[in-house]
């Protein structure tokens, strides 16, 4: 997500580099799906995180980068454990997404615009995900996609997990669009995605494993929506996002139980959210406790202390100022192009 970095932006995150707030501690057995750190020196821009389907507790994310690579990493340890090298595709400009789709294929978004929309097509990448965790090179398949209402620049990109149908938002100030793409993506021609919905500033999102509920994050907070019909079905319950100095990512865990969310930089944390019971699946996963299920983030029960949370008070004040210098310091160098 380059646009922010510019002389404000990166002044503001510097600020924000050291506040980051616990999340809970995760309750699997074998000690996955829980807060992890991303070790690997490679992953500095972490822009993307999806559960894997084919291996518990393993998540795969991408830098914002140009390279077309593809990283599995194991959330018990936070190693890397697989290094994708797509083939068969050109060179990526600014991949902000990725989402595994019902057919157990990975799709990756190369839909960021650091020009505010001026591209006239962007990219989806799609593979199978492998059936072994190892260093390797997967033939992906390439589709060139527009928006009906003219270019946009996006940073999240969902595949639902009934229908396979791909659905891009849109990223702006004011107010994004929820785009939804036509039934099946082909290689031949161009997919027009069509716009279904308003949305917030959105900076990533996923769909619940069972389809009824969409995740939408920005860099304040995050929303779960229901999902009917194809579009939002209604307002959206605020999820109790982490803080998070730039954050860019969000997926459900694999069983649903709980969110994900990650940031950009190097060494970036993966913070685990627990879901209330009412989102949860019919049966919990194995080894939950139900003391601790029932637990805010920030309250007493997560195992915050008084300091964490004045740190995250802090950070809340800290984040606005830095936005504010951000935007103010986009709408200059607009008025000056």
């Amino acid at each position: 997500m380059r646009s922010l970095l510019g002389a404000s932006g990166a002044a503001a995150l510097v600020l924000l580099s050291g506040v980051l707030l616990p999340g809970p501690v995760a309750f699997a057995a074998d000690g996955a799906d829980q807060d992890f750190t991303i070790k690997d020196p490679r992953i500095t821009e972490s822009s993307g995180l999806a559960a894997s389907h084919a291996h518990p507790g393993v998540y795969w994310t991408h830098n914002d980068q140009d390279a077309p690579l593809i990283y599995g990493i194991d959330s018990r340890t936070g190693e890397t454990v697989a290094t994708l090298t797509m083939k068969g595709v050109g060179t990526p400009r600014d991949m902000e997404a990725i989402s595994v789709g019902p057919d157990g294929d990975i799709y990756v978004g190369d839909i960021g615009d650091n020009k505010d929309g001026t591209w006239d097509h962007v990219w989806i990448y799609r593979f199978p995900e492998p059936k072994q965790l190892r260093n390797q090179t997967v033939t992906a398949k390439q589709y060139d996609v527009e928006y009906a209402d003219g270019p946009r620049n996006a940073e999240a990109l969902m595949v639902h997990p009934k229908t396979g149908r791909v659905y891009i938002a849109s990223k702006n100030e004011n107010t994004g669009g929820l785009y939804a793409g036509p039934e099946r993506l082909s290689t031949s021609g161009t997919n027009v995605f069509r716009r279904v919905d308003d949305v917030p500033w959105v900076t990533d999102g996923a769909f619940s494993p069972d389809g009824d509920r969409l995740l939408l994050r920005g860099y304040f907070s995050a929303k779960e929506y229901a999902w009917k019909d194809g579009r939002l079905g209604d307002d959206g319950t605020s999820v109790g996002a982490p803080f998070q100095g730039q954050a860019e990512s969000a997926t459900y865990t694999k069983d649903g139980s709980a969110l994900m969310f990650g940031s950009e930089g190097a060494k970036s944390g993966v913070v685990r959210v627990e879901l209330p019971e009412a989102d949860r699946p019919a049966e919990k996963a194995p080894g939950s406790s139900p003391a601790k299920d029932g637990a805010k983030e920030g309250s007493k029960d997560s195992g915050t202390t008084p300091e964490e949370r004045g740190n995250f008070t802090v950070g809340v004040i800290v984040l606005g100022i830095a936005t504010a210098i951000v935007i103010g310091g986009k709408r200059l160098l607009r008025r000056g192009r």
